[in-house]
């Protein structure tokens, strides 16, 4: 295997075990019962009202996110968009399958908060794996640079961010509350927590995989 092709395979293990982490960190959140990250957040709570399963909804709204993305900005679509708009929401629907259904885990309050920490440290270590790997980011995560593009930066990444987040939240919200759900198991702590966390613990492991990464070779 020539040096070359051995970093591809690098950034793609690295991708893949971004997105296992991302779907850790999913699943930790929802058995935590403290609240998901907005983008989940939304989709429970359709799900729920649809009676749908999450992993199926989530595909069907990256799938219509794709198409979007494709019409707009294709250089942000990769191998990584396609594999994470198919695996993160089975992944999370599988680990909390197993872990409450299977294993019987009790969700006590110490471990509702230990779970917690551990979607926060999952979703930031994930999402930095991901992103060092550059094999194109999520549907979801593009909507906010298509704001950007779209309105010539009068809208600013940071601000179409928050926007579209808050959006998918009172979406998420919305149909939870048509649906008799509970709303703090998809908006509290952990929404909170992940929206004030999320930034800076990536760019914190962004820069020491980086690191890593370029002791053994640059990623090509």
């Amino acid at each position: 295997m020539s040096e070359k092709k051995g970093y591809g395979l690098r950034r793609v293990w690295m991708m893949l075990f971004g997105i296992l982490l991302i779907g850790m960190c999913v699943a930790s959140y929802r058995m935590s019962g403290f609240g998901v990250d907005a983008f989940s957040c939304m989709n429970l709570g359709v799900s729920g009202f649809l009676g749908m399963s999450f992993g199926n909804w989530q595909l069907i709204v990256n799938a219509a996110l794709l198409a979007v993305v494709w019409l707009t900005m294709r250089r942000c679509i990769g191998l990584g968009t396609i594999v994470n708009m198919v695996c993160v929401g089975y992944a999370a629907d599988f680990l909390c399958w197993l872990c409450l259904d299977r294993l019987g885990m009790p969700v006590t309050l110490p471990v509702r908060i230990l779970l917690l920490a551990l979607g926060t440290l999952f979703a930031s270590l994930g999402c930095a794996f991901y992103m060092t790997a550059d094999m194109g980011i999520s549907p979801y995560d593009s909507v906010a640079l298509i704001i950007t593009k779209y309105t010539r930066e009068r809208i600013s990444f940071r601000l179409a961010r928050v926007l579209s987040d808050v959006t998918v939240v009172v979406v998420g919200v919305v149909f939870c509350l048509m649906s008799h759900g509970s709303i703090w198991a998809i908006v509290g702590l952990g929404t909170i927590v992940n929206a004030c966390c999320n930034g800076p613990l990536i760019q914190f492991f962004r820069e020491r995989i980086s690191k890593l990464a370029e002791k053994e070779g640059k990623i090509a």
